[in-house]
């Protein structure tokens, strides 16, 4: 494993179901409606094929630290509604693997992020700052869990207002 290798292994557990979680996961284009913090951007670039296996999505996205990462996510397989995985290319090369297990009222989530950071400014100071880039990474998992619990709420919240109104 060289200074650049990272694998990181985040566990996550939200109230919803494995459909509502799949729903907003696989949906990269939202991603900086509900988690802002670490997502700046997010375009699609090619719409894939069946279950959009092979869209191509490019992202801009941050953590806590002062510099950006500019990468593209493909994705690799979706086993709807347990989860998938996809390929980074770009300031990121690897596989980032999501897996999703009922849990109760809950949804237990495991994302298996395994890169190779190119952007010179990690390439070159992994050796030196990786646990400081590390924790920059735990950072941004928690903005997103933040955010997802958020929409998740949001959804649920709307849900009810619906129903409510329908009476």
């Amino acid at each position: 494993m060289s200074a650049n290798d990272y694998h990181f292994v985040t566990h996550w557990r939200v109230k919803g179901t494995l459909e509502e979680v799949f729903n907003i996961m696989s949906n990269t284009l939202e991603y900086p409606r509900w988690c802002p913090s670490v997502y700046l951007s997010v375009k699609q670039i090619h719409p894939g094929g069946a279950d959009h296996i092979g869209r191509v999505m490019q992202l801009h996205t941050k953590g806590s630290l002062p510099y950006t990462i500019r990468w593209f996510s493909r994705l690799a397989d979706a086993n709807r509604p347990y989860g998938f995985s996809i390929e980074a290319t770009g300031d990121f090369q690897g596989r980032g693997v999501w897996t999703f297990a009922r849990d109760g009222k809950h949804v237990k989530m495991t994302y298996d992020w395994c890169i190779r950071a190119e952007k010179p400014l990690l390439k070159y100071l992994s050796f030196l700052l990786k646990p400081v880039f590390s924790a920059n990474h735990r950072w941004a998992m928690a903005r997103g869990e933040e955010g997802l619990k958020a929409e998740l709420a949001r959804r649920a919240g709307v849900g009810q207002q619906s129903a409510a109104q329908s009476s």
